[in-house]
């Protein structure tokens, strides 16, 4: 037995986020992140419509990139003082996963985030609150998923949370606040959102249900992203739909082992300066895990027919599957993103020589595939690297080499 999970309403299209008045309740939480919401009029207009439902409001702000454990035990603190019975979160990924876990630990504050960790294991939710997820960033599709993510900085490692009660009850998705966006961010949430639909489509719980919305939004992703970082509107508002198709199948159908190369090397070599920006490990690592992947002769097919579908073709299922990787390696081009660690700068833009350096990449390779494997994305991926695999894969990662294993 499968199971397939959404927000119970979605509503879309330019000026959804009025639909935050016709919300039943007696007190709204809203959950941001820094100040763009606020900047460009979102958040006002927000507590504007929830005051309009005749509901008291409170702000909970400042949710950083790449949420804490702390923020979220504070965020949850302002909960419980509180008591509202709806989470409204907006913006990007991180204050709408953020949010997520703070819901957690308000309907149970007994739960510790190694509780929260368990895959799978979180008790029954909306005895206290309802959810609403508004994003403005196209690529997380954490508006409609049952995952989040939370860095445990004292480890340096990225957590994915995963149970289907953490997906909202309802999801906004109006492109009027994607069109805020820098061209950096489109262009690393856009390659998050096609890792999503190809890791979705070649995953072994994929299934019927979820087939067509990777399929389509890898379509979509390949007509609109490259307009949409060039700053056509039309293909933003594109791209605000298509990532949220992607973040519907993967929800559904989970992930594979670029994600989770891209939780545990994310964070990890903070100490030298930077992160790798999640979207950007993604883009540079999928094309390698493709390669990896291919050896098995299911994923192998899947990964041919994307080729077509997406209308890469070739004239053999090997010159699809090479034709595919060709064709995510110019995008990452396009896109002025690197093709590997070694070359990722500390703004993440290619450099010659990245922010991490080579001997503190090798020193903590072991730890950083052994961590890989365990990561709760793993499981679903085509093949079960062992640890020395990981660690050539990672490598191949890292130096941008080919993957003949």
């Amino acid at each position: 037995m499968a199971r397939f999970t959404l927000p119970r309403d979605l509503y879309h299209g330019k000026g959804s986020l009025e639909n935050l008045k016709n919300l039943k309740g007696k007190r709204a939480m809203v959950c941001v992140g820094g100040s763009a919401m606020k900047k460009f009029g979102f958040l006002e207009r927000a507590v504007n419509y929830l005051k309009e439902a005749g509901m008291e409001v409170e702000l909970f702000e400042g949710i950083e990139s790449d949420p804490s454990v702390e923020t979220v035990m504070r965020g949850a603190e302002a909960m419980l003082k509180f008591e509202p019975d709806w989470i409204v979160a907006m913006g990007g990924g991180s204050p709408i996963d953020a949010a997520k876990a703070m819901w957690i630990k308000y309907e149970y504050p007994e739960c510790t985030f190694e509780d929260m960790c368990k895959v799978f294991g979180i008790p029954e939710l909306r005895k206290k609150a309802h959810f609403c997820a508004i994003p403005s960033t196209s690529g997380t599709a954490t508006e409609v998923t049952a995952f989040s993510i939370i860095t445990d900085y004292s480890k340096g490692i990225k957590y994915p949370l995963a149970d289907f009660e953490i997906t909202p009850d309802i999801a906004i998705v109006d492109p009027d606040l994607a069109e805020t966006m820098p061209d950096k961010l489109v262009a690393h949430t856009g390659m998050d959102a096609l890792t999503h639909a190809i890791e979705a489509y070649v995953s072994t719980a994929n299934c019927d249900y979820t087939d067509p919305l990777a399929l389509h939004a890898m379509t979509m992703i390949k007509a609109n992203l490259i307009e949409s970082y060039k700053g056509d509107k039309e293909a933003r508002a594109n791209m605000h739909n298509a990532q949220c198709l992607a973040g519907m199948a993967f929800s559904n159908a989970l992930l594979g082992i670029v994600h989770s190369m891209a939780h545990k090397t994310g964070a990890v070599f903070e100490d030298q300066g930077a992160h790798i920006i999640h979207g950007a490990a993604n883009a540079m690592y999928l094309p390698k895990v493709i390669a990896y992947n291919a050896k098995d002769t299911t994923a192998a097919k899947r990964y041919a027919y994307i080729s077509d579908f997406m209308g890469i073709g070739g004239a053999s299922e090997g010159e699809k599957i090479a034709n595919l990787i060709k064709f995510l390696r110019g995008m990452n081009d396009s896109l002025r993103i690197p093709h590997g660690i070694a070359h990722y700068g500390a703004d993440s833009f290619p450099t010659e020589k990245g922010f991490v350096p080579e001997n503190i990449f090798l020193e903590r390779l072991p730890e950083i595939a052994k961590n890989a494997i365990a990561d709760a994305c793993t499981g679903s991926n085509p093949r079960q690297p062992k640890q020395e695999e990981m660690e050539k894969l990672l490598k191949c990662c890292y130096y941008d080499t080919e993957v003949d294993f």
